[in-house]
């Protein structure tokens, strides 16, 4: 059962911004597709262990994605989300697990699913073969700000994206007025300086989503601090692709 609030950006008739409190109520529940693929026992148990902190059901709601989706995960680590990803869109979708550096569990895993396709690509040269409904990035923007890729990144998330598609930015929050190297230092972002670079590239931040944030975190230690880890305040941003 969802019981957390999400805090929409939602876009007025005259193009302002404003924060709305979008709630999932004490009966509200997930997609059926949702739940089947997070409660997937084949998923690994360290997956399952760090649902509670990385919510991936109200992320997912949160995002869209869907039955028969198309969706890129950009640098996806040892594949957290794309293997719930792969449940979540099923037979009649495909996911794109693109990274700069092979991991072999997850390209055995991925070789043995029709709908998910592993590439190893360099970051300049990100490549998809159709357009996708959703590209996703979680935890890894500020590493790629620090490589001074930012700009291709951002380029390749519209070329790859439907008109109207969704491009999901989450990240570890740097705290106010951030020192300019806290991107390699602590491995944490201004959350301003993503929405900027974002939408120079052509988007439009459409909303954005509380569920991950930590009122508790300091900003003053690195996220790999034991004292924090796993437990960062994080932002969650979702662009749009124009339609036209």
């Amino acid at each position: 059962m969802l019981k957390r609030h999400l805090a929409v950006l939602a876009v007025t008739g005259c193009f302002s911004l404003s924060l709305v409190p979008l709630a999932w109520g004490a009966d509200a529940s997930l997609p059926a597709g949702v739940a089947a693929a997070i409660a997937d026992a084949s998923r690994p148990e360290a997956d399952r262990q760090r649902d509670a902190n990385r919510k991936p059901g109200e992320l997912i709601v949160f995002a869209g994605i869907k039955a028969g989706d198309k969706v890129v995960d950009l640098l996806p680590g040892g594949g957290y989300f794309t293997r719930i990803f792969a449940g979540v869109v099923g037979p009649s979708g495909h996911v794109y697990s693109l990274t700069p550096r092979e991991d072999a569990n997850l390209k055995a895993w991925a070789a043995e699913r029709r709908n998910v396709t592993y590439a190893v690509q360099p970051m300049d040269q990100l490549e998809v073969p159709e357009p996708v409904d959703v590209v996703w990035t979680s935890l890894n923007y500020h590493d790629v700000v620090n490589r001074g890729g930012a700009d291709a990144l951002n380029a390749f998330a519209f070329k790859a994206l439907k008109p109207g598609g969704t491009y999901i930015v989450i990240d570890h929050a740097a705290g106010p007025n951030p020192a300019p190297d806290v991107t390699s230092k602590l491995h944490r972002i201004d959350p301003q300086v993503v929405k900027q670079q974002v939408q120079a590239a052509g988007f439009e931040l459409e909303a954005e989503s509380d569920v991950l944030r930590n009122p508790d975190d300091t900003y003053t230690t690195g996220v790999h601090d034991p004292s924090i880890r796993g437990r960062t305040d994080q932002f969650v941003l979702r662009f749009r692709k124009p339609a036209r």
